[in-house]
């Protein structure tokens, strides 16, 4: 009887811990999509499209589904590149974000990496912070 009981606590734990976590998630969307309304959408798009041979798309790319480092410090440094992005050439400039604030900047990222068809891993606050001192050396 005492094992059932402590099965059960245990199990009741982890669904707690569970739904907290969840919960977490959700508001690091939440957050993101505030962000990403503010200061990325009117460029991206409200479903992450783009502007056809302006501004790239969100939608499955190597440079939001891929290595985060490199989208952070886009981000933080912004992009005047016009590297071709799945055969396309984009002309836009895109300007530096770097006053936003270490959360914000990793919920948007984490947004962008988990909508829009996306389903990548999150970005976490330490990520960008670890970034933004490299780039400040």
């Amino acid at each position: 009887m005492k094992k059932i009981s402590l099965i059960s606590s245990v199990l009741v734990l982890c669904c707690f811990a569970l739904i907290s976590w969840q919960t977490q998630q959700d508001e690091v969307m939440v957050r993101g999509k505030k962000v990403y309304n503010l200061y990325c959408l009117s460029c991206h798009a409200a479903d992450g499209s783009g502007m056809e041979n302006l501004n790239p798309p969100l939608i499955k790319t190597k440079g939001v589904t891929g290595d985060k480092s490199k989208l952070i410090g886009i981000i933080l440094k912004g992009m005047n590149v016009h590297e071709p992005i799945n055969g396309k050439v984009y002309t836009n400039t895109m300007a530096p974000l770097d006053y936003l604030t270490d959360q914000q900047i990793s919920d948007v990222l984490t947004y962008i990496r988990k909508s829009f068809g996306n389903k990548a891993s999150a970005v976490t606050p330490g990520e960008v912070k670890a970034e933004r001192e490299k780039l400040n050396e």
